[in-house]
């Protein structure tokens, strides 16, 4: 086992842009005021077992339709170079689609453990040791399950536009790491 805070540091903050709980808040808000209530333990655990089940049987998914985790790791970049552009030009590439509840689904997927997510756990298996990524999942999880529980107060707190820096600031994050990813996975 190599534990490595710099690597659980890097990891968790990689997740935490790209789940992006709190530009999520408007979203989750959304949720709750149509359904009611919002299922805050059970959409964390259900993320959480989706991300590791992922994180441990995704390479081998890949392996049996023939693609590399390196090619797999480059294609992620792209969806999180997309997905950071979304953030920071405030341009839809992807459609969002709210669903009639809010149990499992739309929460725990695909808010919290969507396409993003899993593509970087992916492109994080081919740079990091897989016990610093599964601890950072379990740290934006705890994370994740705080802003669920206290998304009202959270909104107070941040207001409006406060919320929209965060997104931003961590799409800018988000550009800069999927560079990274390319980079590494191809050489240049």
């Amino acid at each position: 086992m190599n534990l490595s805070i710099n690597e659980i540091i890097s990891v968790t903050m990689i997740l935490f842009a790209i789940i992006d709980i709190l530009g999520s808040i408007p979203i989750v808000l959304e949720l709750r005021n149509r359904v009611g209530h919002i299922q805050s333990e059970k959409a964390t655990l259900v993320a959480m077992a989706l991300m590791i089940l992922f994180l441990f049987v995704g390479e081998k998914l890949l392996n049996i339709i023939g693609v590399d985790v390196k090619s797999f790791a480059i294609a992620g970049s792209l969806v999180i170079f997309f997905i950071a552009m979304e953030m920071v030009l405030g341009i839809h590439f992807f459609r969002d689609q709210m669903p009639e509840t809010a149990s499992i689904v739309p929460l725990a997927f695909p808010l919290i453990a969507g396409a993003g997510t899993m593509t970087t756990l992916l492109s994080l298996k081919a740079e990091y040791q897989t016990i610093n990524i599964v601890l950072g999942i379990i740290i934006n999880l705890l994370f994740v399950y705080f802003v669920l529980k206290n998304v009202s107060i959270l909104e107070r707190i941040l207001g409006k536009n406060g919320v929209e820096i965060l997104r931003k600031a961590f799409g800018v994050i988000l550009l800069a790491i999927a560079i990274k990813l390319f980079r590494n996975n191809t050489g240049l």
